[in-house]
């Protein structure tokens, strides 16, 4: 038998987070980390093993962020959790005692059982598994047509990597669009038109039927009957949260399969928490359930958690999930935070939009700069900002992080018209011109059209 105080199952970024928050709010506390992966690696950099980064040791987290803390590592896999002796007992035969137990046991991909020819050579998922990657990276490196079955996130930012082998790559997509989930229409097109001039083919509305091949494919058979030749299929047709561990538990899971939660990401069983891609999040706007999956979102899940283990703390006001997904594509950001216009139709919100083009530098003739575009999206009566979305330079990823806290901290568009920001020339575009405050004001100019025909 062994002992611990704070047992955390999963070394990802939820497990890691939850970790070094529970070692640093309880020094006396012993913390054990209990992880199937000998070594982890950042999952938001997978794509990138493809192509931008020199080998997968590049894309590694350092056990040092654990162990110089004293948090304790222990590779093995949980096979079974005992609630009510508090215990989980693991594949070498450990049983492991604990206090307090927090599950950031991740996702798993999903592979359509519908979906014949999974099993063929060179058919591959996306895994946070560095021995299975670089077998995937092994196998790509020899083949000359790829296609890439899902146009999300990952399957954009896969495509576009694998491209840069000089590979012939091709993004198959059932929706109208990629990132079609995420983002609003013209950001879509955008991020299809910025692919298409790197060299990766894109087919919309176009679902796969069969993966067709003799041991080794040779090809996809589409909705439409026609055949597309490829050496090798990635398939990135999303993630399911991997939740066998509460199976024969009093854990509950919503009918979505995530593991049910409260405002402290404490589950329905006691000493319990769940955060990460296994847990359940509901929409900080609409209060709905929501499926998003992001790494951002499993660390301020680890954080909450671990400052609740042993007392209720102030991190109770968590109201819910701001979604902030963003993306780069040669050179070109893409984000968002919050809702898209269509989520905002398809919820009955009355809302607004203001938008600002401008540069990313000034004066624009200064090196290297970058067409920026924000929109913001409000609500009309109240005026708070409820979403955005923005096209720039490597900046983006923090423009759409400010429209988060905008979003989280119920930021009305007025009171961004005397916010004090910021500026130079090679950082920021000029105060001016500052994207966010000039979408603001047009916001505010249709306001007051609105309020006096009220």
């Amino acid at each position: 038998m062994e002992r611990t105080d704070i047992l955390v199952l999963g070394g990802g970024v939820a497990g890691i987070v939850a970790a070094t928050t529970a070692k640093r709010c309880n020094a006396q506390k012993d913390v054990l980390v209990l992880r199937k992966e000998e070594r982890v690696i950042i999952p938001c950099g997978i794509p990138y093993i493809m192509g931008s980064l020199r080998n997968i040791e590049e894309d590694d987290v350092p056990d040092s962020v654990l162990t110089d803390m004293g948090i304790r590592i222990k590779v093995d896999e949980a096979l079974f959790i005992d609630e009510k002796s508090k215990m989980v007992k693991t594949k070498d035969g450990t049983d492991i005692s604990y206090e307090k137990l927090i599950l950031a046991t991740g996702s798993e991909p999903i592979i359509p059982r519908w979906l014949e020819g999974t099993d063929l050579q060179n058919v591959c998922t996306i895994r946070k598994d560095k021995k299975y990657l670089e077998g995937i990276l092994s196998k790509l490196k020899t083949c000359k047509k790829v296609i890439v079955v899902g146009g999300g996130f990952i399957g954009v930012e896969i495509a576009d990597e694998i491209n840069k082998l000089h590979k012939d790559v091709t993004i198959i997509e059932i929706l109208p669009h990629v990132l079609a989930k995420v983002f609003d229409e013209s950001m879509c097109v955008e991020v299809e038109e910025t692919l298409r001039s790197r060299g990766v083919k894109v087919r919309n509305k176009t679902g796969i039927k069969k993966i067709v091949g003799d041991k080794k494919v040779q090809g996809v058979l589409l909705d439409n009957k026609e055949t597309l030749e490829a050496d090798a299929v990635v398939l990135s047709m999303g993630y399911r949260p991997n939740t066998q561990l509460t199976e024969n538990t009093n854990i509950q899971v919503n009918e979505m399969g995530f593991i049910k939660t409260n405002e402290f990401m404490g589950t329905t069983s006691d000493n319990i928490f769940a955060v990460g891609d296994c847990a359940e999040r509901r929409d900080f706007i609409t209060g709905k359930l929501n499926p998003i999956m992001l790494a951002s979102i499993a660390g301020t899940e680890g954080r909450i958690a671990a400052m609740n283990l042993y007392n209720i703390n102030t991190i109770k006001e968590h109201l819910g999930t701001v979604a902030i997904f963003s993306t780069s594509i040669g050179g070109k950001g893409f984000g968002i935070a919050g809702i898209t216009e269509n989520q905002a139709k398809e919820g009955n919100i009355d809302y607004m939009i203001g938008t600002f083009e401008g540069v990313d530098r000034h004066p624009a003739t200064l090196a290297e700069p970058h067409k920026q575009i924000v929109k913001l999206i409000v609500s009309r009566d109240s005026g708070i900002v409820i979403g955005g979305e923005a096209i720039g330079g490597l900046s983006t990823g923090e423009l759409v992080n400010s429209i988060g806290l905008l979003i989280q901290n119920r930021t009305n568009v007025s009171s961004l018209l005397t916010t004090y920001i910021g500026t130079h020339p090679l950082l920021t575009p000029a105060p001016t011109s500052y994207p966010i405050i000039k979408a603001a004001e047009e916001v505010c100019a249709k306001r007051r059209v609105h309020l006096r025909l009220a």
